[in-house]
This record gives structure tokens, sequence and C-alpha cells, in this order.
């Protein structure tokens, strides 16, 4: 019987495993197994620093209040659709860290650091997954080029949200991360409630893709709760989780079939919060079927926010926006260089956009501030 692991033909490099299909009912469609690093390892290999842990605890703490009521300013969540670059990463924080500090007073500004892409059906899962983008598949080197970006981003002060895809992937990285989202695929899923029921950081729960708020209502109530759950401890280890409950969740809205960010779309999911008995708040996304996957359409999008907001409208408690270095995306194709700062993923605005639209939003927190 051949080894389901063969080190000639592994796509990653590392040890031959022990596994062994004994018998012709399982595994069947397994072609290989390969060892995973432990999150254990990895954390003690890329610890956290003081000055790290200092800013994580701080952005969640603030977002908390935000959450609660206790805090007027407005959570800006912004960044690129995904990453694919390490040094394009640091060099769009650098450019976010001078900005955000200069908003302090009316923006808690979290930069954008998705590593993990949900697929329609096939394609670059992200930079876990596949990190030199060429379909090696090298998780390990992922998962330690993701944990690396994060201290190093979180290292000058700027905060980090993620999207929690894969179930494993909080024992490696959620120390590190302010902020978080269940994407609008993943809402519905009741591993991921329960998973988002023992995360330590905010988390927002996107409408469904339909335009749905009931399923990411029903998400905040399951995440609120406590839940006891299989998974896996930072030693690699097989255990029962028994999480408390995490207060600390919200919706966001990414539109459905039709765009849910105006005045009349925030009201209707607030009535389905109010029914709930859950706080009245939504985020906006910018992006996504509230900007028809048109990327320029997010500045139209953070407009008709921030006269909402102008207007006294408190419900809104934050923004997401896809930005990068420059606007627009690229296809990855084999032997084609990629252009620099421009996403791989779905399109995004350009600094020279995000930034004054950062500004509109600041302003019209402050106008809102000022209706008081």
């Amino acid at each position: 019987m051949p080894r389901i692991d063969d080190p000639t033909t592994d796509r990653e490099a590392g040890s031959r495993d022990a596994t062994l299909d004994t018998t012709r009912i399982d595994d069947t469609r397994i072609a290989a197994v390969r060892a995973l690093v432990s999150p254990a390892v990895l954390l003690e290999e890329l610890p956290v620093t003081s000055q790290v842990e200092a800013t994580v605890e701080r952005s969640r703490l603030d977002i908390g209040r935000v959450l609660r009521g206790q805090d007027d300013r407005l959570v800006a969540v912004v960044g690129p659709c995904s990453i694919h670059d390490h040094d394009q990463a640091l060099q769009y924080a650098r450019k976010l860290l001078p900005l955000a500090r200069e908003l302090a007073g009316e923006l808690i500004v979290v930069m954008r650091v998705y590593f993990e892409k949900p697929r329609t059906t096939v394609g670059w899962k992200g930079y876990i997954n596949d990190p030199r983008l060429d379909g090696s598949f090298r998780i390990n080197e992922g998962l330690r080029l993701a944990r690396q970006l994060l201290l190093e981003i979180t290292a000058i002060g700027l905060p980090a949200g993620t999207e929690f895809l894969d179930l494993l992937t909080p024992q490696y990285q959620s120390d590190l991360i302010a902020w978080g989202a269940i994407g609008a695929r993943t809402t519905e899923s009741q591993s991921h409630r329960t998973l988002a029921s023992g995360l330590s950081c905010p988390v927002g729960f996107k409408n469904g893709t339909d335009g749905s708020v009931q399923i990411a209502a029903d998400a905040l109530q399951a995440a609120a709760a406590a839940h006891s759950f299989m998974g896996i401890t930072k030693m690699g280890v097989a255990a029962i989780f028994e999480t408390r409950g995490n207060p600390d969740g919200h919706v966001i809205l990414r539109g459905g079939k039709a765009p849910n960010y105006d005045a009349a779309s925030v009201e209707a999911a607030c009535a389905v919060l109010r029914k709930a008995g859950l706080r009245e708040q939504v985020m906006i996304d910018c992006s996504h079927a509230n900007s028809a996957k048109q990327h320029r359409r997010q500045i139209d999008v953070a407009a008709d926010v921030s006269a909402q907001l102008r207007a006294g409208e408190r419900r809104i408690m934050g923004v997401m926006v896809e930005s990068h270095l420059h606007e627009g995306r690229q296809e990855l194709v084999a032997g084609r260089a990629l252009l620099p700062g421009v996403s791989v993923t779905d399109a995004c605005l350009g600094w020279d956009d995000t930034e004054p639209l950062l500004r509109q939003l600041a302003q019209a927190v402050a106008d809102r501030r000022a209706r008081r």
C-alpha cells in the first residue's frame, strides 16, 4: 500500500508523516497529509511584545466602548481587500498610521488585514493558504508570514482587523486582532457563531449574501451565549472548549440583492435588531453589494453615510472601506509580474481617494457631535 504522503510529490517541504490508509474506506480522497506547525510553536517563535499587547488591548476596549454607547467615535476598518505582499501591506500601514492619529478624536481606525478569502467556486484562497500565489500551498509559511505581518503592523501602533474564515487560524493570530468579522457566507454557520462566542475581540457579522439582516441578528444572539464545542488547543491537542459568550458583537450591512447603506435600510436593519432585543447598531460596508462591486462607488456610499451622520444618526457605529496603495485590481497570471500596491482580489480605492474619504467621515462625526 503506497503512503498517502510522498515528499517527492508534496507541494510543501516537510518530513514524511506516518499516516497510512490501511483500509479501502477511510481517506479515500485525501491525496497527502502534511505536518502543520502547532500554534504554541509559532507563538513562541513570534511572541507578543508589551507594546503590541497594549495596542490590541486598548483598541478592543475602545471599540467595546463604542458598542456600548460610551464613545461617539466611528470605527473605520480600512485597508486592502486581501493581503498578498508583506512589504506593500507595511507600506500601506505606514501611510495609514499618521492619518489615523490625526483623526483619532473622531475615528477609531483599524487596518483591514485579511489573509483568508472565501471563494464562490475556486480561486486563490489567500495569503495563509497560498502565500507564494503559485498554487504551492505552503500553509506553514503562510501562517508565519501572517503572524509576522500582524506583529509589525501592530507594533507601530495601528490595530488590525481580519475575517475569521478557517476555524483553526484564530489559534495562530487572534491574540493580535483588535476587531474581527464573520463574512456573509459564514454568518449562518453554527461553527462560526460558536467560534465568535469565544473570541477575545469585538466581532461584526455581515448580513447574508441575499441581504437578510435576520441571520446576522440570529448570529449576534448565538455569539453572545455560552457554548461548548470541539477544537484544537494551542498545543495542537483536540479538546472541548467552553466559552463565556461574546457581548461585543454588531451587524455589518454589506448589501445583498440591493444596497442597504441608505437611511431607510439602516432603519429597517435596526428594526430587526430592536425586535430581537439587541442594540440598534450597524457598521456600513462601503464595498461589495453596497457598491455593486464598483470600487469607486465606495466614495458615494461613504458620502451618503457622512450625510446620515451629520443629520444626527447615531446607530451607525462604523464603516468598512476596501483600499490599497493604488486603485483597481489585477489578475494573477503565471509568469506575469504583479503591479505593486494593486489588489489581486476585489478592486480597491487608491490611497489618493482614501484619505479624503476618511477626512469626510471624521468631519461628519465632528458635525454630529456638535448637534448635541
